[in-house]
C-alpha cells in the first residue's frame, strides 16, 4: 500500500502485462549494473591462474581461488539467466513465470557474487598481507556487504509494511 492508501497498481493505472513489462524493464536495469561487476570480477580471476607470481600461492590460497572462481561462474550463469529464460518463453505470454524465475535467479546471483568477492578480496589481501589481516579485513567488508546489500533493504521494507504509515 501506498502512504495515500492505494496500491502502487492503482497508482499507475495499469495493466497486469504492463505491470510486467515494467518490471520486467527495472530487472533489467538491476542487471546491466550487476553484469558489468561480476564479469570484471570473473575476467580478473580467469587471469590470475595464468600470472608467473600464481606458482608461489598457498594450498589455501589455491583452494580459495578454485572457490572464488567457482562462486564467480556461478554468479555468471544467475545473472545471466534471465536472458535465455526469456528468450526460452518469448511470446508465450509467460512473463509472471519469467519474473518469479529471474528474480529467484538474481537473488542466487547476488549471493555467488558477494562469496566472490569476499573470496576474492581475501585471497588478493592474504598474498599481500597475511592471512590473519585478510581475514579481518574481510570479515569487516562482508559485514558491510550484508548490511548494505540486506540489512538496509529489510529494515526500509518492513517499515513500509508498517500499518500506522498507511495514514501518513
Amino acid at each position: 500500500m501506498s502512504p495515500n492508501g492505494g496500491s502502487q497498481q492503482e497508482q499507475r493505472d495499469e495493466s497486469e502485462a504492463e505491470r510486467h513489462d515494467r518490471n520486467y524493464n527495472e530487472l533489467l536495469q538491476e542487471l546491466r549494473v550487476l553484469q558489468a561487476g561480476m564479469q570484471i570480477l570473473f575476467a580478473f580471476l580467469l587471469s590470475l591462474a595464468f600470472q608467473s607470481r600464481f606458482e608461489s600461492v598457498t594450498e589455501f590460497e589455491k583452494n580459495l581461488y578454485v572457490a572464488t572462481l567457482v562462486t564467480a561462474a556461478l554468479s555468471a550463469a544467475c545473472l545471466i539467466a534471465p536472458v535465455p529464460f526469456h528468450r526460452l518463453v518469448f511470446r508465450r505470454g509467460m512473463k509472471d513465470d519469467l519474473m518469479r524465475a529471474a528474480n529467484r535467479y538474481v537473488g542466487a546471483g547476488l549471493a555467488f557474487l558477494f562469496l566472490a568477492m569476499i573470496g576474492a578480496v581475501t585471497l588478493v589481501l592474504d598474498f599481500l598481507l597475511s592471512l590473519a589481516w585478510a581475514l579481518s579485513i574481510s570479515s569487516v567488508l562482508a559485514v558491510v556487504f550484508i548490511v548494505l546489500w540486506l540489512v538496509v533493504p529489510l529494515v526500509s521494507r518492513a517499515e513500509e509494511d508498517d500499518d500506522s504509515k498507511d495514514d501518513v
